[in-house]
């Protein structure tokens, strides 16, 4: 399987096109906004010279009045359009939040099974729920506060100069000098951002195995083992928080002095312009409060990039997981199967996990519509994976599958798997109620057909005895059922979703010996007229099947009936006298 290009960087034009181009109607909107935002706020520092030189040095109070109203209706467009920026904007970024995990968690379930027996699932909900936050400063006030930051020092530069092109001239020194040190930095903390998310997602991968296996954690008293494993990944987080910390710091500190000195100049070089009356005291003023405003949005453009920067790094690690193929390739699996007949055939079928490592060779077989072929051999012999390929949860390397003729590689995942049951080895119950974890199978089942399906598989044998019944919450894993219990509930599952191919992965191996009869008896039902793979470790549930496969080491040692394989005394007479005997 390929695997996703860890260096992969989004770059602005796929933002662009992706992100920002569908929302221009907002951001536009957004842009006018803060036009008139930025606008509104630099009546201020105008209105100051005509209040210094005017009002104040030649007493004309005709113009005060004027010159308050102005401020005050600047004030007021100020507050309204702020309000109505975060309205607009903040909210249209968490809902691009809310359809990116939504987007990002449908591509990982349209993704191969293998790809998950490689990843922590905490890391996967870190990278779905937390990588993606970022793009709030992409949408949000973020991208469009740095456009009127650079609108509005745009506008002051053209008040400054034509107030002293010579004072400007010295200031744009520093600005240029603080510009070229921003740059650099964001450029160094993205790959930082980048790391951080991969930490994160580690971290919290842990801390989820931690409290999924709270109970073997106990049983080793090891505790203190798992705290420390904590502490050691929240350390090597705070490290690089603080790297970041300490570079964003840097740039805002760089920013203060450089443009802290700029000002210092000015009011040198504005003192002497006044003492040799090329200056005004109020246009000094205004110089000064135009450079104010010029410079904050600079420094705050800092902050600014760090999140821009932080949101980049984000989909960085989005897009690495978005690039993985999905399983159900619809340019190579095109054909669309209706209701299936369930004849199963692998011809000359070899698969390894690893290249150069094969786990089945060559196999071969057929499997009748309707029959139970068994699969028995030995731990790691290669029985799941054959199960695997015929769920089409794996793709062989060589060879090939075919159901009703059809090339399994080329059937529609969609159109097969809706025909597909499956009982496994590891019973996968939902935190929810018995009910509703029998219904996943088949939400929109009548109330008759559950209680087949409940009857079938005698999960009324223990649900009885709960206060809710059907109803009772069953806990992450369905922790407070027994094994037993919890594997009858998913047999349930299964005679629910009615499918015409089945795979059961030793369905009866969590149950007691009354149960067990009770579950054969309920499987000899579910299993008739459905193609059925059966993975069994206890032989004597197999006798009646139609085929009986012993695997060894990848390959097909036998094959037979139970009566037949018998006779031979060979590899399945040794495992099943053994078994005997125990």
């Amino acid at each position: 399987m390929s695997k996703p290009k860890s260096k992969s960087k989004v770059t602005m034009a796929t933002v662009f096109k992706t992100i920002i181009w569908p929302r221009r109607n907002i951001i536009f909107i957004g842009f006018i906004l803060i036009i008139i935002s930025r606008l509104a706020s630099l009546v201020l520092p105008w209105s100051t010279k005509y209040m210094m030189d005017d009002v104040i040095g030649k007493g004309d109070l005709s113009k005060l009045n004027l010159i308050l109203i102005g401020i005050s209706l600047s004030i007021l467009i100020s507050s309204i359009v702020s309000f109505l920026l975060t309205k607009l904007l903040s909210v249209e970024a968490q809902h691009l939040i809310s359809v990116l995990r939504a987007n990002v968690q449908k591509h990982l379930l349209r993704l191969p099974t293998r790809f998950f027996d490689n990843q922590q699932s905490g890391k996967l909900v870190s990278r779905v729920m937390t990588d993606v936050e970022g793009v709030r400063n992409l949408v949000g006030t973020g991208l469009v506060q740095l456009v009127g930051g650079v609108l509005t020092s745009v506008i002051c530069l053209f008040f400054l100069i034509s107030i002293s092109w010579k004072m400007t001239l010295f200031v744009m020194f520093p600005v240029a000098i603080f510009g070229l040190i921003a740059l650099k930095a964001f450029g160094k903390i993205r790959p930082i951002f980048r790391e951080r998310g991969a930490i994160n997602a580690e971290v919290t991968g842990r801390l989820t195995q931690t409290l999924n296996g709270v109970r073997v954690i106990k049983g080793f008293n090891a505790e203190k083992q798992e705290i420390k494993i904590f502490e050691q990944g929240v350390e090597k987080l705070f490290l690089n928080v603080k790297s970041t910390l300490t570079t964003t710091s840097f740039v805002t500190s760089a920013g203060s002095f450089l443009l802290g000195l700029a000002s210092v100049g000015i009011m040198g070089i504005g003192g002497y312009m006044i003492a040799e009356n090329a200056l005004t005291m109020g246009a000094l003023i205004q110089y000064i409060l135009f450079l104010g405003f010029l410079i904050a949005p600079i420094v705050q453009m800092s902050n600014i990039g760090s999140q821009l920067t932080e949101a980049f790094a984000g989909l960085d690690r989005t897009e690495e997981l978005m690039n993985v193929p999905v399983e159900n390739d619809e340019t190579i699996r095109t054909i669309k199967i209706g209701n299936i007949k369930g004849d199963i055939e692998f011809k000359d079928v070899s698969f390894a996990y690893d290249e150069g490592k094969e786990v089945l060779q060559n196999v071969s077989f057929s499997a009748p519509a309707g029959s139970v072929t068994a699969l028995v051999g030995t731990s790691g012999s290669g029985k799941s994976t054959i199960a695997g390929l015929a769920a089409s949860f794996l793709t062989q390397q060589s060879g090939t599958i075919t159901i009703d003729g059809h090339d399994l590689s080329k059937v529609s995942l969609d159109s097969y798997r809706s025909q597909l049951g499956v009982v496994l080895q590891d019973d996968f119950l939902f935190d929810g109620t018995i009910r509703e974890n029998i219904l996943f199978a088949k939400p929109n089942a009548t109330e008759e057909q559950l209680q087949a399906a409940i009857d079938g598989a005698y999960v009324s044998e223990f649900s009885t005895k709960f206060e809710l019944g059907l109803d009772t919450v069953i806990g992450e894993r369905g922790i407070k059922l027994s094994g037993g219990q919890r594997q009858r509930v998913t047999i349930a599952r299964a005679i629910l979703a009615n499918p015409r191919i089945l795979i059961l992965d030793e369905a009866t191996s969590s149950l007691d010996t009354e149960s067990e009869s009770l579950i054969q008896e309920s499987l000899k039902s579910l299993l008739k007229g459905r193609t059925t793979f059966v993975i069994a470790h206890r032989l004597s549930t197999i006798r009646q099947a139609d085929l009986i496969l012993v695997i060894e080491q990848g390959q097909i040692a036998e094959r037979g009936k139970h009566d037949e394989l018998i006779e031979k005394k060979g590899r399945y007479f040794e495992l099943y006298t053994y078994q005997a005997r125990i």
